[in-house]
Order: structure tokens, then sequence, then C-alpha cells
């Protein structure tokens, strides 16, 4: 009976057979009609596959809602099936110590994400404490007063309050709670946004998971409910904020990583230890047992902040999802009571008027001269920004000054006819009182930039930066 071969066998025949054969250059057939119509086909059912694979910023939070929601629960997949580990040259031991290496990399990751012992990181490319523009010495802190004083005469006095107010459920504010991660979350929120905005997107949060009534906690949103929430749910409570899409998932990532270094500290402190290593004051024994309690109840807490350093809070503040230099600036000020100078769009703007940090092309010869006299390269040499600015600011301006001049500098960028965003250049209105001691040339060329166009722009920014000031009379 004659043997049948199956194709697969007469294929490896084949190639092995024409293995031993110099390659033959093989002539391309130019494509025939059918031919062309058939790829002009194809491409135009691929660009219709990519139009409908387009989707909505839900059907992203829903797609990413369980890497949010447990982000320990990741399970490491081969590299390649077992079926292509010949054709790939793979050997067992080599999948073996390839699994091994991601996992402890997972691990690694995972462990400095949940750690509130991990190592400082300088995450915005400054360092806190330390000037960008060392050599620059404005402002002077007689300058500073000057311009506190003259803000005070026609805004109002602003005194820094001796004690943090019980929190609003209607008005997110600028974080000046007592609660931290209500102060973060609440910030968080009021990003590219006004204060009306993100005050609906709080009493979202607020009527859809409800706040703590009685016990440890009480007063705050229940965060834990938050946290374990469907990422979608929080989208739909905070949609009329703007950008619920990113917010709703770092609202979520924060919440994790605050509750697994609750976990950590509360596995500490029932041990006799400190909660962190980083902790710069030693807890009483009743806050010790209020930390533990909050842990064991889930409820969710960052109060241990207070326990570091303004640097070490700073860097803290700044690991978690969404959080820059501002909002954690504004944590510290108002919320933790620290002397922390945030600059938002208005501060920015009228301390350049002022002369208070350098121009982009002095920034960069000042940057040049200290490469020269040290020998190496410059640094800070670029345009200076608001994260530059808040760097020098927060040093030059004395700690007792940067309550009342953050908050009347807002003021005044919001309401001076000359110094608005709303003010284009044809639209001046009034006197300013800082005339007199801003740059002229510096001053008119922002106001040249307020026409029209660029007016509608920085008014945008300026909603995008709202501190609820005129919510704090």
């Amino acid at each position: 009976m004659p043997t049948t071969r199956s194709r697969d066998s007469v294929t490896l025949t084949k190639l092995k057979n024409d293995s031993d054969q110099p390659p033959t250059p093989v002539a391309t057939p130019k494509p025939g009609k059918s031919q062309v119509k058939d790829e002009a086909n194809t491409h135009e059912s691929t660009r219709k596959r990519k139009r409908g694979s387009k989707s909505s910023p839900l059907k992203k939070i829903k797609v990413e809602k369980e890497e949010v929601e447990s982000p320990r629960k990741e399970t490491l997949k081969p590299a390649h099936s077992p079926s292509s580990k010949k054709s790939q040259g793979l050997s067992n031991d080599d999948m073996n110590v390839g699994s091994k290496m991601a996992a402890g990399f997972v691990a690694n990751r995972d462990s400095q994400r949940a750690d509130p012992d991990s190592p400082k990181k300088n995450l915005y490319g400054f360092s806190p404490g330390q000037s960008p523009y060392p050599n620059y010495c404005r402002p002077t802190p007689a300058e500073c007063q000057e311009v506190c004083d003259i803000l005070s005469k026609a805004h109002g006095k602003v005194q820094k309050p001796k004690t943090i107010p019980q929190p609003s459920l209607n008005n997110s504010g600028c974080g000046e709670v007592p609660s931290v991660l209500d102060a973060l979350i609440r910030t968080r929120l009021s990003a590219a946004t006004n204060n009306q905005n993100s005050s609906r997107a709080f009493r979202g949060l607020v009527e859809k998971f409800g706040i703590i009534k009685e016990g440890i906690g009480k007063g705050s949103v229940k965060w834990d409910a938050v946290r374990r929430a469907d990422t979608k749910d929080v989208f739909e409570a905070i949609k009329s904020g703007g950008l619920a899409d990113v917010k709703s998932r770092h609202i979520k990532q924060i919440l994790q990583m605050v509750y697994e270094e609750n976990q950590i500290r509360k596995e500490n402190l029932e041990k006799g230890q400190t909660g962190g290593q980083n902790d710069k004051v030693e807890e009483e024994e009743n806050e010790r047992k209020d930390e533990i309690k909050k842990a064991s109840s889930d409820v969710l807490s960052l109060d241990h902040l207070h326990l570091l350093d303004n640097e070490t809070a700073f860097n803290k503040l700044l690991e978690y999802p969404g959080i820059g230099p501002k909002t954690a600036s504004c944590v510290l000020l108002f919320c933790m009571q620290r002397p922390s100078f945030a600059v938002d769009t208005h501060v920015f703007r009228l301390t350049k008027w002022l002369g208070w940090v350098p121009s982009d092309q002095k920034a960069k010869s000042l940057a040049n001269a200290i490469a020269k006299e040290t020998g190496t390269k410059p640094k800070n040499a670029g345009s200076v920004t608001r994260e530059s600015a808040y760097a020098h600011l927060d040093v030059r301006i004395p700690d007792e000054l940067k309550y009342p001049l953050h908050y009347l500098l807002i003021k005044h960028g919001k309401n001076c006819g000359w110094c608005s965003a709303k003010a284009g250049k044809d639209a001046k209105v009034g006197v300013c009182p800082l005339a007199k001691i801003m740059s002229g040339k510096g001053r008119e060329k922002g106001l040249a930039r307020n026409g029209a166009e660029q007016g509608a722009k920085e008014q945008e920014e300026d909603e995008d930066e709202d501190d609820g000031t005129d919510n704090e009379e």
C-alpha cells in the first residue's frame, strides 16, 4: 500500500532541499488591474476599521479600570507562547530567567509606588530650598513688603488664619481644609477649570459617595468608597468639572496609593516602630492609636504628612499622579500651614512685570556666568517657567509674607484693569497701584500681548488656575 505523506512533511523536505541552493533572484511582476483593485479595497477596509476603533473617554476608562483598581494584581505572561520557543531560540531556562526578572521589576516598581519610605525624588527638575537663579538677587525682603503693603491698601488686608476652618461641602476651594487628603483631592479637582466647576465636581463626589458623619474621620468624604468604586462611577460624579476622564483615573490611583501607605504605616505602628523612617516628629500615643484606628477602619488619610519636614512633604506630594509643584505648594500653604509660595498664572505674570524673576535672556546670561566661574555646563539657561519661578520665589520671599502675597497677587491679577488678562491693549481701565514700581518695558510688553487672541488665551489659563480666592473673603 503506498505511503501517504502529509502536506507539512512535504513542505519541510522541500524547504530543507532548497536551503542548500543559492538564492535565485525573482522578478517582481507588475500588478494587474484586479490586484490594484484588491489593494485599494484592502486599504479602504483598513481605514474604516481604524476609524471605527476610536473609543470614547468612557470606553478608555473601562479598559483601564482593572489596572487602576488592582495595581498589585498584575499577571505576568510569557513573552512568547510555548509553541514559539523553538522558533525564537529560547530554552526553558531562558524563559524562567526572563519571567523572574520581569516579576522582580514589577515587584520593585509596586513597592516604590506604595512605600511611604521610598527615597525622595526630584520630580519637577528643581531642588526645594535652592534658587535656579542664585545670582539674581530679587525680590529683596523690602520689595516684598512694599508690594504687600500697596496691595493690602488696594484690596484689603489678608492674614493667615490661626486655625483651619471646617470644610465646606459646597465649595472645593483651594485646599484650606483640615484633612490633607481632602485638600489634595479638592486642589486636583480645581485644575484646568474655574472654582464654580470644580465645586460642582466636588459636590458630585459628596452626593455619590457620601461623607463620614460620626466617629474618626468625621466630615471627610468616604474616600475608601471612591477607591473601591468603578472608575466610570467616579467619572460620572465629577464630569461637570472638566477633564473628568483624566481626573477620575488620577483620583483612583492616588487613593489606592494612600490606602497601601496607610496599611504599611499601621503595621509599623503596631510593632512599636515609627510609621515611616522619614517622620521628623514623633507621634503622641493618642495620635498613633488614631492612625491605627483609621487604617483598620479603612478611613484613608494623609495627615501623617504633618510629621515630615517641608522639603520631604513637598517631594512626597509630587509622587502622586497629576500633582505638580503648584498643587503641592497649595496643600503645604493652605492645609498644612507651612510657608510655601504657590505660583499660578496670575502670580507668574505679575512677578515677571515686577522684575522678581529674570527675563529669559537674563536667565541665560546668569547661567553662562556661573558656568564660566565654576567651569561647568550652564544650568537653567532656558526659558523662565512657572516651575522655575516657584523655585526662585519660594527662596527669596520671606516666609511671613508668602500667604498674604499669594492671595493679593491673585486678587490683583484678576481685578486690576491694567494687569488682568481680560484687559486687552485698548481696554485699560483705572490706575494700577503697582504702576510706579513695575518694570515699564516688561509691563508694556505684557499688555501688548493681551490683544484679543492672547487675552482670551490667558483668560482661559486664569480660569484653569482658579485658587478659589473669590470665595475666601
